[in-house]
């Protein structure tokens, strides 16, 4: 039987909403990235060249600290990971999730909220910040609220059949 954590940063609230379906689907556990600091709402003012939020997304390199290292990946065979698209990529926080454990081996879908845009170069931004025989899976971007149906089968698609 395949091990399934959903991990996921939510500085608003959105990616949470979708992050507990997705782990009430299958019967995952959940794990919460949090930031030492967290996020105020402006913060989050992307049109604003000073906010924390556009600061960290024009230095790629920036790695936010993380408030705990909590999550025990190494039970985890698959990781569905969420967050919100910033500037077409995953923030700058899930780069320091990725680095904060040891994803050999193990299959991380991303999913993500979006007010329009799709996955962009996410992938490409991750894949440094985990081993290579780590797979990272362009998921979905959830915008807005898909059929329960459609939500479901692509859930049980990413996770894939079980194992004898």
């Amino acid at each position: 039987m395949k091990k399934v954590l959903v991990a996921y940063f939510s500085p608003t609230g959105h990616t949470k909403k979708a992050a507990a379906e997705i782990a009430e689907t299958i019967d995952a556990d959940i794990y919460e990235i949090m930031p030492a600091v967290p996020y105020t709402a402006a913060d989050l003012q992307w049109s604003d060249p000073k906010a924390r939020s556009t600061v960290e997304m024009n230095d790629r390199s920036f790695r936010p600290a993380l408030a705990d290292q909590d999550a025990n990946i190494g039970q985890y065979d698959i990781i569905f990971l969420g967050f919100p698209i910033w500037w077409y990529v995953a923030p700058t926080i899930i780069n320091s999730f990725l680095e904060a454990y040891d994803f050999s081996g193990k299959k991380i879908v991303l999913f993500a909220m979006s007010g329009g845009s799709d996955f962009g170069k996410t992938v490409e931004g991750l894949r440094d910040s985990v081993s290579e025989d780590a797979v990272i899976v362009e998921g979905k971007i959830i915008n807005g609220i898909p059929s329960q149906r459609e939500f479901d089968d692509w859930v049980y698609k990413m996770v894939g059949p079980e194992e004898e």
